[in-house]
């Protein structure tokens, strides 16, 4: 998953960089409203953590630009501001969720993975099709009954697979899903990971479709 971090604060931004990369997310941080209205623009995003009191333009601006535009993307606000109106003024402006600083981050990691399953119309954390589940929660594939513990890589180039079965990603919508703006891309690294995929869990868990890119096997109703 691909992350947007919008965050001035040096000591929080850093810290929630860390823990998002020991979780195998892919972050990028931006410590400004206008620079993060751009990203949003410009960028493809699992879900962004916006902080309201940034310089340049405040998050609630950035925030409202993007549900204008018709951005969907998750948007989790984590702010020191903890009035009410406050609150329910950055819901109604089209807010995912509301986080209080300061906060733990476990609980972060849960609400995000909330509102990224709420988005893809989830109300559990597995995602997938009947014979290849992901489990949000525990970053583990479920297949044939059996769990196998996943790479960041893998985890992440499956969940943007899985998301919505049966669509076909290409290479570089794939790239996107597993690298931030600061991670170095191998020519090769998606060919690597579906090979790898293959070669544990059977060939036809991930499909070629040729000169397109890559499919999971939609369920047939």
């Amino acid at each position: 998953m691909r992350l947007l971090l919008i965050e001035d604060d040096e000591m929080i931004g850093r810290a929630l960089v860390d823990g998002f990369r020991q979780s195998g997310f892919s972050v990028d941080w931006l410590r400004d409203g206008l620079s993060g209205i751009a990203a949003m623009t410009d960028g493809t995003y699992t879900a962004v953590l916006l902080d309201l009191g940034l310089p340049r333009c405040s998050g609630l601006k950035v925030l409202r630009r993007a549900r204008v535009r018709g951005d969907y993307t998750p948007v989790l606000i984590l702010t020191a501001r903890d009035a009410v109106n406050e609150r329910v003024e950055g819901l109604d402006a089209g807010a995912d969720d509301y986080l209080v600083k300061p906060f733990e981050y476990r609980e972060l990691e849960a609400r995000l993975r909330a509102v990224i399953r709420r988005r893809d119309g989830h109300a559990q954390s597995l995602i997938g099709t009947e014979s290849l589940r992901l489990d949000l929660a525990t970053r583990e594939m479920l297949r044939e009954g059996k769990r196998a513990a996943l790479s960041a890589r893998e985890f992440a180039l499956l969940h943007a697979l899985l998301e919505r079965p049966g669509g076909i990603l290409s290479r570089e919508q794939l790239e996107e899903r597993m690298y931030g703006w600061d991670g170095t891309v191998t020519s090769n690294v998606v060919e690597v990971i579906i090979h790898g995929l293959r070669k544990r869990f059977g060939n036809d868990i991930i499909r070629n479709v040729r000169g397109l890119g890559w499919r999971v096997v939609k369920d047939e109703t």
